[in-house]
């Protein structure tokens, strides 16, 4: 399996969910405490313009993970900045060189991109819980990240307040494995809305 058509699915599936954004939903919460729709939408553009300018130049600055604009039109600024990420992974034969991926380190090209494939499928679902629109994420796609989320320390120098992830939420056995791979990353697979 090539790992880039793996993540550009994971961005188009993602980039579904943001096309469905109405105005008016820009500020309403999303299970991301931290985060607005409008706020979650800038992530989403930052990361993609990180990953892109470390897959080009083997890091980037923090200011260029953090400064996505949104501008009048966030789908078109993250499919912009989608397309962007597909170009600089473009050339396969440098999956294996080392890129800086924000705080969390160095890796070969093609174990960032499942970073990244990991938060498409995690913030898609992020999106369409805030926006109550429909979410199914292929199998594949959930095992991938899934098996990457698994791997993730669950400490207190690794989660909580301040870092990438929450601590993780504790889920039935017979979870499935989209709620079980919201549950490894802090999620409540049963998130509704304060709105509704």
């Amino acid at each position: 399996m090539d790992i880039r058509d793996l993540d550009r699915r994971a961005g188009a599936l993602l980039g579904e969910v943001v096309m469905q954004v109405r105005t008016e939903q820009l500020w309403f919460p999303t299970p991301c405490p931290d985060w607005t729709v409008r706020g979650l939408l800038r992530h989403l553009v930052s990361e993609n313009e990180g990953f892109a300018a470390a897959a080009i130049n083997g890091s980037a600055p923090v200011q260029t993970w953090t400064g996505g604009r949104l501008g009048d039109n966030p789908a078109g600024a993250y499919r912009r900045s989608n397309v962007r990420v597909a170009e600089a992974f473009a050339d396969g034969g440098l999956l294996d060189q080392p890129m800086e991926v924000r705080e969390f380190g160095t890796f070969p090209r093609r174990v960032a991109l499942t970073f990244r494939q990991l938060d498409c499928v995690v913030h898609a679902w992020d999106l369409a819980r805030a926006i109550d629109a429909p979410y199914d994420p292929p199998r594949d796609m959930v095992e991938m990240a899934l098996t990457l989320a698994r791997r993730i320390p669950d400490t207190d120098g690794t989660r909580g307040p301040g870092a990438a992830f929450e601590r993780s939420v504790k889920v039935p056995g017979e979870a499935s494995d989209l709620a079980t791979l919201l549950s490894l990353l802090g999620r409540n697979p049963d998130w509704i809305s304060p709105l509704d």
